[in-house]
């Protein structure tokens, strides 16, 4: 009889050891009060909607930066006194220009055009009035062309003129009309009546041409016609 005593004491210290266990284990699956579980889904839709928007700002951005560079890269191309393509500007065109006339086997005319006595007025009467006298021949260019053809300024007192489609007798022709256009120019400073005037050279375009060798070219013709025009005046001033 003893023996069995035993083994239900074992039995029963087993049991109690189990109980034990169970109760410390059970703190680790409890849920505190007052907290509530996260409804499922809402994580995923406040981060989807967050990286939408964050994808919404980074494209705006982009957008804006994107029209910035457009905007510098127009006025580095621009002369800002006289809102026409600077040299780097009309280096471009005409560039472009000579590729469309070698793919379709068009024809133009490049004009180098310098203005004569432009140094003496700003001597005489300073670089305003010079400036003002630049208008002016950019007012009488663009109304000698058409809106497909570019008039730019290749620096100081040196413009270039692209003109599409023109044989050697009309580009010429051209040359001769511009430089009548500028010499019919008259100003008023301090008093005193100004005249300019302007020496063009020209050099033709077609699928053959090379822009640096065209503008070389033109610049050369321009040089030996203002050798022809020295014999005119340099600049009259006449009191009122």
């Amino acid at each position: 009889m003893k023996k069995p005593k035993r083994a239900s004491a074992a039995k029963a210290k087993k049991g109690r050891k189990t109980s034990a266990s169970r109760s410390k284990a059970a703190p680790k699956h409890s849920v505190r009060r007052g907290v509530k579980a996260p409804r499922r889904g809402a994580s995923a839709d406040d981060g989807g909607n967050d990286g939408a928007k964050v994808i919404r700002g980074l494209r705006t951005k982009l957008k804006q930066a994107l029209q910035r560079v457009a905007e510098l890269e127009a006025a580095a191309d621009t002369d800002f006194l006289l809102e026409i393509p600077n040299r780097r500007g009309f280096e471009r065109e005409l560039t472009r220009a000579i590729a469309y006339m070698k793919r379709y086997h068009a024809s133009g005319a490049l004009i180098v055009l310098d203005v004569d006595r432009l140094k003496p007025i700003n001597d005489s009467f300073g670089h305003a009035a010079g400036d003002a006298v630049l208008k002016a021949i950019v007012g009488a260019l663009t109304r000698q062309v058409r809106a497909s053809d570019v008039v730019g300024r290749l620096g100081g007192d040196e413009f270039a003129l692209l003109l599409w489609n023109l044989n050697e007798t009309d580009a010429k022709a051209k040359a001769a009309v511009l430089e009548q256009a500028i010499d019919e120019l008259s100003f008023v400073f301090h008093g005193q009546h100004v005249t300019a005037g302007a020496s063009a050279g020209v050099a033709l375009l077609g699928a053959q041409s090379d822009a640096g060798r065209a503008l070389e070219e033109a610049d050369a013709a321009m040089y030996v016609r203002k050798a022809c025009r020295r014999h005119e005046p340099r600049i009259r001033l006449v009191s009122n």
